[in-house]
């Protein structure tokens, strides 16, 4: 197993076929100790410094990369139809305090039960796309 403390880089140099991949989902990105597998059966620890990113290499053995690649997952995605209803979708989904995903014309939201009855309720358009989902991180209240 090879033990990895930080990121080498914020992505590869090499060509994807010079590339091996450690698939995670979100939520490993958020921890600093875990464990994976990449596709070529290679074992690697972490206990990490620092969170890793999306696409980072990770390890360089023999002129391969090993890069991490995070997993799509399913999210409600709900478009704006202008500037007021943006708004209003924004300050909603907030008041459930799910994470969410600012796009210019939409928003990504997790999957939640609470989430399902806000769309039901208010009618709104969504879609349930499969997505490389990076929410925006939390503030404390001042």
């Amino acid at each position: 197993m090879k033990l990895i403390h930080r990121m080498l880089a914020e992505s590869s140099a090499l060509p994807e076929r010079q590339q091996v991949v450690l698939a995670a989902e979100r939520r490993q990105f958020l921890k600093r100790r875990w464990r994976g597998v990449a596709t070529d059966g290679t074992e690697f620890g972490f206990d990490l410094e620092a969170r890793l990113t999306d696409g980072c290499l990770i390890f360089h053995q023999a002129g391969t990369d090993y890069i991490v690649r995070q997993l799509p997952e399913s999210v409600y995605e709900v478009p704006f139809m202008d500037a007021a209803h943006a708004a209003l979708v924004a300050w909603k989904v907030g008041n459930l305090h799910l994470p969410a995903q600012i796009l210019p014309q939409s928003i990504l939201v997790l999957h939640d039960e609470a989430m399902t009855q806000l769309l039901a309720r208010e009618g709104w358009a969504f879609r349930e796309p499969e997505f490389i989902f990076t929410p925006m991180k939390a503030v404390a209240h001042s």
